[in-house]
């Protein structure tokens, strides 16, 4: 996850703009790097954008206070109230949840005291209803005009795609919320690029699609809408918004129309 996104990520969750969703990094991070140990504040900044792993240091004697004076300290750091504070934390604790791996997460907040856990709970991806894959198929052909198998190619190649376009964080994300079946093409994708991002044109991505699906640009454009256009109905409205934040506006104003 590159800067910008985790910045929007708590701009979203707190209502701020992004230079209080700065701010409130800074505080936060400077804050839960004095409660952790050196080694997991260590392991949590090798997976953050390098300007938030700044606010990251190591080589300190490690604190243990509870949740109200880690409110207290990022108050302090902000210049603000406390419930403003912890506002902000949550926002903060959401972001970090998408940023890094899953497992690194619960290794940090493992350290942490139980009275901590409403702040993080608070910021947890909520679990949804996954929408099963014949329904899945089923709105892809009924947008694109396309049999079941013709669903199922159009649906793996444009997530594969999409996979090498975006994030692996966000990858893992969709995986969360979308039918099972379509995690291998997900994976697929993430893993030709290690999951990092690839910056591809519109005209790029199309003509991957087409490629991989063996059907015309043309063709590939209005799969991708129903494709698209589908994965916005399984998933969350956060994860949607999460997604196409990682979207050029070519691509968004393209995909609208579906």
């Amino acid at each position: 996850m590159d800067y910008d996104r985790f910045l929007s990520i708590i701009q979203r969750e707190a209502g701020v703009d992004r230079q209080a969703a700065e701010a409130a990094a800074r505080a936060t991070l400077r804050t839960l790097a004095e409660r952790l140990s050196n080694g997991q504040t260590r392991d949590l900044a090798e997976q953050l954008p390098p300007e938030a792993a700044r606010w990251l240091p190591v080589g300190h004697q490690r604190e243990k206070f509870h949740a109200d004076e880690f409110l207290r300290r990022v108050a302090e750091r902000e210049g603000t109230d406390v419930q403003t504070a912890e506002r902000h934390a949550v926002a903060v604790f959401a972001a970090l949840s998408r940023a890094v791996t899953a497992k690194e997460f619960e290794d940090a907040v493992s350290e942490l005291p139980k009275d901590f856990w409403p702040l993080i709970e608070k910021g947890r991806r909520p679990e949804v209803p996954v929408m099963p894959y014949e329904e899945f198929l089923s709105r892809v052909a009924d947008r694109a005009g396309l049999d079941e198998e013709g669903a199922r190619r159009a649906a793996e190649a444009v997530l594969e795609t999409l996979a090498e376009r975006i994030a692996g964080g966000e990858v893992r994300d969709l995986i969360k919320e979308l039918p099972p079946e379509l995690g291998p093409a997900l994976e697929r994708g993430k893993e030709r690029t290690h999951g990092v991002a690839r910056a591809m044109s519109l005209d790029e991505f199309l003509a991957l699609v087409a490629e991989r699906e063996g059907v015309s640009v043309d063709q590939a454009r209005e799969h991708a809408r129903a494709v698209l256009s589908t994965v916005g109905d399984a998933v969350t409205e956060k994860e949607f918004h999460d997604l196409t934040s990682e979207l050029p506006r070519v691509y968004i104003e393209e995909f609208a129309h579906a």
